[in-house]
């Protein structure tokens, strides 16, 4: 029994993931599933987002998070520093910093007899799979976008098919597994004028040294994307697990719960009054933690949402630093014409409010978490994408899942309230809100089945855990995808050909 106990404790993961809560929470519920497998894991990001963490809550980082040890390293940058507005400044200091730090960090917790099977990082901070071999530590990456933008980076950066240029800039692009593509549904950072120069030199280094990934992990479902992930088959292929959100939205035990972070503090308040509201009736708009819309924009949006005289719920998060011309601030005298219809908030509980009976609909920035969360709570959406994966999310969103509307810019970029009255419209009433939100259902069930015992993720996850361990052999080691397997050791080369 003491040998067997020894044996499990030897058994490390470590999660290494970017300061973001987007890209910490998908983390933390992927270590829970495998912790519930058996393996210990630990997550390691940057102080600032500790930082954020205890500036929010007021509670350390032991106590936000159960069954995973948080660890911390520096970026290189003051905890004051604006990263969001300089982000090429930013990316650079981490990867200058991040790889030396990280080593560090791993010295001082992974002494003997415990042993690290496995790095599990994501795309934003690549170095770390250059810190896995110099310890002789297999690397995963785990994606956490749709599986759609790993096929489409794939094939971008390896010049595998044609994408826009400056003297081509609104080709439409075609490829394997997704409906044709214009400018507008591309991801920001393939598109020529681009103004983020760190993305696409940190993708190209990704994508064309996939050989230092012995795994790529999927936060997403087969059942959602099978066309696109049946067309990474041949090249490099993705391993869905998820989708990882709340356990309790994919109608799960409470012990896999409190596998998240939040950096801002919620508003609980906004659930009394959202159960105050008749059923299906109300609005959500969030545009998550990053996007600051400019005041033209905030304005169509309040006007819209007075105009069609139905209740809802705006998350209107305080810009962290000044903005420019009222970005990202209610018109004058929005709160009151509209105190008996909507309640405005600085953050909300998101699973909460989207699995609440009274929400009818989400406007959102069709960020991938909120995506998946909204898929897992049966919910249509209106898409109003900013910028990366957003775009062609709402490509997803309104042509590939079918469970909402887009709204569409104005020839000068900005949008109108009728445009967005008419959204609203279209998914709150009639044939066309009846069909999204049948849709909608469906796949929040394809979603539940995917996580499930025996489910095409959870299998998936069994598989990957039986490979980090060594052990593969109770069953037949290659991971399901769909009607398709391939064999973890035997993948091609980055070039895909």
């Amino acid at each position: 029994m003491a040998q067997a106990e020894e044996k499990k404790e030897e058994n490390h993961v470590l999660l290494v993931a970017f300061s973001s809560q987007g890209h910490i929470n998908p983390m933390l519920r992927l270590g829970k599933r495998l912790a519930a497998k058996g393996i210990h894991v630990t997550l390691a990001t940057t102080e600032i987002a500790r930082h954020r963490m205890l500036k929010s809550s007021g509670a350390g980082p032991a106590d936000l998070v159960t069954g995973i040890e948080l660890l911390f390293y520096s970026d290189g940058l003051s905890l004051d520093y604006d990263r969001k507005t300089n982000l090429d400044v930013y990316m650079d200091s981490l990867g200058k910093h991040g790889p030396s730090n990280l080593s560090s960090l791993i010295k001082e917790h992974y002494p003997s007899p415990k042993k690290l099977l496995c790095l599990v990082t994501n795309p934003f901070v690549p170095w770390v799979s250059d810190v896995a071999a110099e310890y002789n530590i297999p690397c995963a990456m785990l994606w956490i976008q749709p599986c759609a933008l790993y096929a489409i980076y794939y094939r971008c950066f390896n010049k595998l098919s044609a994408f826009p240029t400056l003297t081509d800039p609104d080709m439409v692009v075609e490829l394997p597994g997704l409906p044709s593509m214009e400018k507008e549904d591309l991801p920001s950072f393939v598109l020529p004028n681009n103004p983020f120069g760190s993305f696409p030199k940190l993708f190209s280094e990704v994508f064309q040294g996939m050989e230092k990934f012995k795994w790529v992990l999927g936060n997403s479902f087969y059942e959602l994307e099978k066309h696109v992930i049946d067309s990474m088959c041949e090249l490099y292929p993705i391993r869905p697990i998820g989708p990882l959100v709340p356990p309790t939205l994919l109608g799960q035990d409470q012990e896999l719960e409190n596998a998240s972070v939040d950096m801002w503090k919620s508003d609980e308040t906004c659930i009394e009054w959202l159960t105050q509201q008749p059923p299906s009736s109300v609005i959500y708009v969030s545009f998550g933690s990053i996007v600051v819309l400019p005041a033209k924009q905030m304005e169509a949006i309040a006007t819209a949402l007075k105009n069609v005289k139905r209740p809802f719920l705006w998350v209107v998060k305080p810009p962290e630093f000044p903005t420019p011309d009222g970005a990202g601030q209610l018109p004058s005298r929005f709160l009151e014409e509209t105190k008996d219809q909507g309640r405005v908030v600085c953050w909300s509980p998101q699973t909460r409010v989207l699995s609440h009976p009274a929400v009818a609909c989400f406007i959102t920035h069709c960020g991938w978490n909120s995506l998946l969360e909204t898929i897992c709570s049966g919910i249509p959406l209106i898409a109003y994408p900013q910028w990366t994966d957003q775009p062609t999310n709402a490509k997803l969103i309104v042509d590939v899942f079918k469970i909402g509307v887009r709204i569409k810019k104005e020839v000068d970029g900005n949008i109108s309230s009728e445009v967005i009255e008419k959204c609203i419209e279209e998914v709150m009433v009639g044939p066309v809100a009846e069909q999204l939100r049948k849709n909608a259902m469906a796949l929040k069930a394809e979603a539940r089945k995917a996580v499930a015992a025996g489910g095409s993720s959870d299998e998936n996850i069994r598989l990957f855990v039986e490979e980090i361990s060594g052990d593969s052999s109770k069953k037949d080691g290659s991971p399901k995808v769909g009607n398709l397997s391939y064999e973890g050791e035997d993948k091609v080369s980055d070039k895909g050909v």
